[in-house]
């Protein structure tokens, strides 16, 4: 086995890729004030960013879910990659090559798993797109592009290539490529034959499918020959790299423009990207041989960011099958905060066609003219009743009433009710708008879960503990001033070492009256104190994560060095005096908790104690109240 990546190398790793790069090709990230970015949170369901990145110190947080860490914590979570592979991964974005504490430089038949599925994946696309611009048997797969208006330059683009008809060219060349038989079926590019490993996919046109962040992870496989018994349309199998609804065609070259435009455009093949992109609707994406679902809205959501300008226009065929797909994707629309809308061509042409019939400028008409996705819903519903008798309207008014009932703007909502009474015909309009308040006051009090809690509030728990069950965490009192001035040293310890330093360091971890703060403060202490932070901050960071006991403890950590400071209204940024006036406080509690301390014993010793020992605890009790005078009049220049 290859022994642990050189120390100085995974340093270099980490300075070498910012954060808020990597983190922005999965999501989208918006200024959040004092240097930090902020976004939909990729490992939990939000509906407003909690989602915090600090490029300054390379770290990562959510209030919401508590995850937390650096920038291979994340390439770790995101991708379920070790940590030897997530380092391999950004070493390979950033030109480093990776020394080996044992074994020297790492032999790539011993890289990570999924680095060497990615590795297989891209060379197979590289393969195929070769074979489609140069192999004489291609010629059919660039006879169909070209029927479908796309030339080689098109090709090149979206990286279409073209699997030869033979058994296992493939297999063999990603062979020659050092890839084991094992590697290749797993991959799924290979399948299992009688003597051996043979090709998934044999004369076909082939489209790469890639992830979010670019890596090709499968390919769509487009039927050529009539003598191919298989399906039209092939798609990898489920993989470890590869789930076909959790991944959208063409979102690795759509996902900048569907950030900055807040749009996205849902269409139904690969020809349809295709088409749409040239054409110049540069945010279309498709999905893989499955409906248009839950883990899909997860992607584009954290690319809209949802706000309430954002739009997501559906382009489904107008026949039966397309109208069934929009209505199921009607059925997931309240997890959109963005509006959503269908689009239909004329004649029932989908992208692709269109282009073919009409030109560019009819695909980009297409998506603008749009219909509401509510409104198509609901038109195929009352299109299904006998409207003439009383019986129809109203088992028409029982499926449409709680359609509108879902639309999110409530002015909107009455004003559809409105336009339902009429499609109806039923005179009484207020009967109708009526039942669909009602029916949406009842969603709202099923679905409804109270008031958002604080996120910087932690969960109310009965005591710290560090066990990997109680990963939220202790309960936190904010309001309480001990703990809000205590959590404020430890930000600034943590984000401005040199505003506090060196005093802080000459705090003891009994100064701090929370159990995880005081676990924070020992986790400093272990890592050499704050001063080292005035030199080296990311290291530093970094240095006390790893000097935390456990996960509990290295989550909180991570929460406070990301946390905004919570400055005085008028005060821009951290100072001197800020700083200052907290460490003073802390202190000043401390010895005010000292002082109660010892006024205890003061008055049990009076009572008939040693007057020796009383003596003592009399000159300290003086000591003390001394110091909390000069606190309070000097300041921080009494620490």
């Amino acid at each position: 086995m290859a022994g642990r990546i050189n120390d100085e190398d995974v340093k270099a790793v980490r300075d070498a890729v910012p954060i808020d790069a990597v983190v922005s090709e999965y999501l989208q990230l918006r200024n959040a004030g004092g240097g930090n970015l902020k976004g939909l949170c990729p490992f939990h369901d939000e509906k407003s960013p909690s989602f915090q990145v600090s490029p300054s110190k390379g770290l990562f947080h959510c209030f919401g879910c508590q995850e937390g860490g650096d920038t291979l914590t994340f390439v770790m979570k995101i991708d379920h990659l070790t940590f030897s592979e997530a380092v391999e991964r950004l070493a390979a974005q950033a030109g480093i090559t990776l020394r080996y504490e044992e074994g020297g430089y790492n032999p790539t038949h011993q890289r990570g798993e999924r680095i060497r599925l990615v590795e297989a994946h891209k060379l197979a696309a590289e393969w195929y797109a070769e074979q489609l611009a140069g192999s004489a048997e291609a010629e059919t797969g660039r006879v169909f592009l070209a029927e479908r208006g796309f030339d080689q330059a098109a090709a090149v683009h979206f990286g279409v290539g073209y699997s030869p008809q033979g058994w296992d060219h493939l297999t063999r060349f990603l062979r020659g490529k050092g890839f084991s038989d094992k590697e290749l079926v797993l991959s799924g590019l290979s399948q299992e034959g009688r003597r051996g490993p043979i090709d998934r996919f044999r004369g076909r046109l082939m489209w790469p499918i890639r992830d979010i962040g670019g890596d090709v992870v499968g390919f769509g496989a487009r039927k050529l020959y009539e003598a191919d018994n298989g399906p039209k349309y092939l798609n990898t199998p489920d993989t470890a790299l590869y789930r076909k609804s959790q991944v959208l065609y063409g979102i690795d070259l759509a996902k900048k423009d569907i950030a900055k435009s807040s749009r996205a455009v849902v269409v139904e093949g690969y020809t349809d990207v295709m088409a749409c992109h040239l054409a110049g609707v540069t945010t279309a994406i498709a999905t893989c041989g499955t409906a248009f679902g839950g883990d899909h809205i997860k992607i584009l959501r954290r690319l809209l960011m949802d706000n309430g300008s954002a739009r997501v226009i559906f382009t489904f065929d107008g026949d039966a099958a397309g109208q069934k797909a929009a209505l199921r994707a009607f059925e997931d629309d309240q997890k959109f905060a963005a509006e959503t809308y269908i689009a239909i061509a004329p004649d029932g042409m989908d992208p692709c066609e269109l282009r073919l019939a009409k030109g560019d400028e009819a695909v980009a008409g297409l998506v603008e003219p749009r219909t509401p996705l509510f409104e198509f819903a609901l038109r195929q519903i009352v299109a299904r009743y006998d409207l003439d008798t009383p019986a129809g309207r109203a088992a028409a008014l029982d499926e449409a009433a709680p359609v509108v009932a879902r639309i999110k703007n409530s002015g909107a909502q009455h004003e559809v009710a409105v336009q339902l009474a009429g499609m109806l015909g039923i005179l009484d309009t207020q009967f109708v708008v009526k039942r669909v308040a009602q029916l949406a006051r009842w969603a709202r009090e099923r679905g409804g879960r109270g008031p958002a809690p604080d996120r910087q509030q932690r969960p109310q728990q009965p005591g710290w503990t560090s066990s990997p069950s109680a990963a939220r965490g202790p309960a936190l009192h904010l309001r309480n001033p001990v703990h809000a001035t205590e959590r404020e040293l430890l930000k600034l310890a943590l984000q401005r070492p040199e505003l506090v330093s060196p005093a802080f360091d000459a705090y003891g971890v009994d100064e701090f009256t929370a159990p995880p703060y005081a676990a924070v403060r020992q986790a400093v202490l272990d890592a050499g104190g704050a001063e080292f932070g005035v030199s080296d901050p990311q290291e530093y960071l970094i240095r006390v994560r790893e000097a935390a006991p456990d996960d509990t403890v290295r989550a909180m950590v991570t929460e406070l060095a990301v946390e905004a400071i919570m400055m005085p209204r008028g005060v821009k940024e951290a100072d001197e005096a800020y700083a200052g006036a907290q460490l003073v406080s802390v202190r000043r509690r401390a010895v005010e908790r000292r002082v109660h301390d010892v006024q205890s014993t003061f008055t049990r010793l009076a009572a008939g104690g040693d007057p020796a020992q009383l003596t003592a605890v009399q000159n300290e009790l003086w000591i003390l109240q001394q110091y909390d005078r000069a606190l309070r009049d000097r300041g921080p220049a009494a620490l």
